[in-house]
């Protein structure tokens, strides 16, 4: 376990996690697109494009490792959310407390911990549990219409799996990977970048 140095936000902080946010927030942007673009893929079993939904979590994981401190996953996947809506998402303000609601998700599972663990099993918590949100918010925003059982059920269980994977353990990827960079030299996560 890692120590939790000092929880305050030191600048260097607001500015990194500020960075990780805006890039994913274009990314949700695109992403929305590819999404809207690859349905008619998935027309054989509707609830199975889930499996592509944890991009849209992947900042919420990122800035929880990366900048350590309490608030970054809720911050990070935030203000992306906000700025995918100000570029224009098709799905328009309602990003928002969606992007918070997956955001305490993550959250949890680094507080959990009392944000001292920034390892992998920390890293797949904290993308299930931020799948589990955005699951929750889904199943009563914008599948309310839907079955129950032929849709909504799967659909839910297939963002937790899509979340755990690629949110979690890609999320852990890729803060591994610019810690290795040295992109994160002025963080925490740059000390122990062989063992994050």
């Amino acid at each position: 376990m890692s120590k939790l140095d000092n929880p305050r936000w030191r600048t260097i902080d607001i500015v990194v996690a500020s960075v990780i946010a805006v890039a994913f927030g274009v990314i949700f942007w695109a992403w929305g697109l590819v999404w809207s673009a690859t349905e008619g893929a998935f027309a054989f079993f509707p609830p199975a494009q889930a499996l592509t939904y944890a991009v849209w979590l992947m900042p919420a994981v990122v800035g929880g490792l990366v900048i350590r401190k309490p608030g970054a996953a809720l911050y990070c996947e935030t203000v992306a959310a906000v700025l995918s809506a100000l570029l224009g998402s098709q799905w328009a303000g309602t990003v928002i407390p969606q992007g918070i609601v997956q955001g305490l998700g993550a959250e949890l599972a680094f507080a959990a911990f009392r944000y001292r663990s920034f390892r992998l099993p920390t890293a797949l918590l904290a993308g299930t549990l931020t799948g589990v949100s955005a699951a929750i918010f889904d199943f009563f925003v914008w599948n309310a219409k839907y079955d129950l059982t032929s849709y909504r059920i799967p659909y839910a269980l297939l963002t937790v799996v899509s979340a755990a994977i690629v949110a979690g353990a890609g999320g852990h990827a890729l803060t591994t990977a610019l810690a290795r960079t040295g992109a994160l030299a002025h963080l925490p996560a740059a000390r122990d970048r062989t063992r994050v």
